[in-house]
């Protein structure tokens, strides 16, 4: 017994060198403050390992005892990966002030922040975090990484569009890289990008002479929307995050393996092109028998719900009023009788009744289009 002594202490003394980290980083994954600013206290001479002051690039083993200016680190919160369908009209901001930010509508009790954006008109898929190491890696390599839209616009899709949109788009300055554009329905298309410009795919419209309706982000790198209803959100997987982590490590294999889940199988078709709602995809689940997470309601979504009578039928309005193809119909909504004609236009029609019209006439999907400064 006491042979094997000697031998024990030399495997975990290897074990314990093999899991020691750069001071820096050791710092820095306690969420204390960055690397760069963890080489600055070090410097200073306010940082010390079992009470003695270390030297630059020195690593931390487990069990050593690392103080700031006399004060214990915290351990490392285990890192949380979340996968959030996000409904139109949240803005994909930690900043707590502003109204239907992200954070508040999932009402997570960690911190966490999302990994990019996701323009508040449009919804879909974005990831949310704590840890700030995989938001940089994801960032940084943001044009190796697959990301999949369906997008529905204004008017009929043609051929040569859909040419244009692959090849390549002047915005912002400069061309888009070439991706992957596939029709859809006579007005809606799917795209995979590999870039992340500001409001890309709205701008390419834009340039072709298009306007979109409809924009839905239905998967990233292995990631899809599948089985996760709009407005609801869930944990990533063991096996997801793993595969993460292999795709920002090794950017040479993400075409072929951003194609395949967790389990290596091929991944089906990120959600249908017709853009159906929670409740049809709820039915589909049920009676097909596919794949089922645990998926959380955002906090949000009751607030979001009590917004007044008038908003609410403004809304329904536009969307029945947005629907490419279709023609007037007439309104079946009375004039308001408010007295002395309060409330009414000079051929007899409610101020309501005109601004229906004027948003059914348009053409208004209920989502705000973007102008250019140009137009502005």
């Amino acid at each position: 017994m006491s042979q094997n002594q000697p031998q024990n202490s030399t495997d975990n003394a290897d074990q314990n060198q093999a899991k020691a980290v750069r001071l820096n980083k050791f710092i820095s994954d306690t969420g204390f403050c960055s690397r760069r600013e963890a080489d600055k206290l070090i410097d200073q001479g306010r940082v010390t390992i079992n009470g003695q002051e270390p030297e630059m690039g020195m690593k931390v083993q487990p069990g050593d005892e690392v103080l700031v200016d006399d004060r214990p680190l915290r351990a490392k919160e285990k890192p949380i990966y979340i996968a959030l369908n996000k409904p139109t009209g949240i803005t994909c901001t930690t900043e707590r002030h502003i109204k239907d930010n992200i954070v508040d509508f999932i009402g997570h009790r960690k911190r966490i922040f999302p990994i990019g954006r996701l323009d508040k008109p449009s919804d879909g898929l974005i990831f949310l975090t704590n840890d700030g190491d995989i938001v940089n890696k994801i960032l940084r390599a943001g044009n190796s990484h697959e990301k999949e839209y369906v997008v529905r616009v204004d008017k009929p899709i043609t051929q040569e569009f859909i040419d244009k949109m692959a090849s390549g788009v002047a915005i912002l300055d400069t061309v888009t890289l070439p991706c992957k554009v596939t029709k859809e329905t006579t007005y809606s298309f799917r795209i995979v990008l590999t870039q992340g410009l500001n409001r890309q795919i709205r701008r390419m419209c834009e340039a072709l002479g298009y306007d979109v309706f409809k924009l839905r982000r239905v998967r990233i790198m292995n990631i899809s929307i599948d089985g996760l209803p709009n407005g609801k959100w869930r944990y990533l997987t063991e096996a997801e995050i793993a595969e993460i982590h292999s795709l920002i490590s090794d950017s040479s294999g993400t075409e072929e393996a951003s194609q395949v889940d967790g389990k290596g199988k091929s991944i089906k078709k990120a959600t249908d092109a017709k853009l159906f709602d929670s409740r049809q995809q709820d039915a589909a689940e049920r009676n097909g028998g596919k794949i089922q997470y645990k998926t959380y309601k955002g906090k949000g979504e009751f607030n979001r719900k009590r917004r007044s009578g008038d908003q609410e039928d403004s809304r329904s309005d536009e969307r029945r009023g947005s629907r490419p193809g279709r023609g007037n119909k007439p309104s079946h909504n009375k004039p308001s009788q408010g007295k002395s004609g309060q409330g009414k236009s000079g051929d007899g029609r409610s101020s309501r009744d005109n601004d229906f019209s004027r948003g059914r006439n348009s053409g208004s999907s209920g989502i705000k289009k973007w102008k250019s400064k140009k137009d502005a």
